[in-house]
């Protein structure tokens, strides 16, 4: 969006990053979160290019996306730690996720909108705005939003391996296996 004087001001993410560029001419920028993209309109196709190379140097953000879209919502990561990785997950009205449980993780599961049926190994519990739950490692469990608007909650996890495959699953409604996080 372009300012006064030649200043252009991009919105970037929920965080409240702005993009500031002060007399440019011809250009492209795009801003998430987690990386910038800065071009000559003439050289927008180029964007592979970019890829590529941060392919080449093992950059996440030319594979990962910080929100992830799944059949029943989506989750997006806020903080990544050594031992800890911090999410935002959103759950449709009916939707769940699988049974699953982790061989590396822990969870502990924080309600700020909706309503969140949850399963631990044989116990059930009815969560609401501002509740919490702790999911130990390898404890069997299950998430489920009985309501009518979506669930909204943050994920904080802990432990040696937080990767997407560390989910055994036992039960899925969307017929994934473990391969289809």
């Amino acid at each position: 969006m372009l300012g006064t004087a030649g200043v252009f001001f991009l919105q970037g993410h929920a965080l409240g990053q702005r993009l500031v560029g002060i007399g440019l001419e011809n250009i492209v920028a795009v801003a998430t979160s987690d990386a910038v993209l800065i071009a000559d309109m003439d050289r927008a196709q180029d964007v592979k290019q970019a890829v590529a190379a941060l392919k080449a140097d093992g950059a996440a953000q030319a594979s990962e996306h910080l929100r992830c879209y799944r059949p029943w919502g989506w989750y997006e990561r806020v903080a990544l730690g050594e031992r800890f990785q911090v999410k935002r997950i959103m759950v449709k009205p009916g939707a769940q996720l699988s049974l699953q449980s982790h061989h590396h993780r822990a969870e502990h599961w924080v309600v700020v909108a909706g309503t969140a049926a949850v399963e631990i190994d044989t116990d059930r519990t009815l969560l609401t705005e501002n509740e919490s739950i702790y999911i130990p490692l390898g404890a069997t469990h299950r998430l489920h939003n009985p309501g009518k608007l979506e669930l909204h909650l943050i994920e904080v996890q802990s432990g040696g391996y937080l990767g997407e495959d560390d989910i055994v699953r036992y039960e899925d409604v969307y017929a994934r296996d473990t391969d289809d996080q």
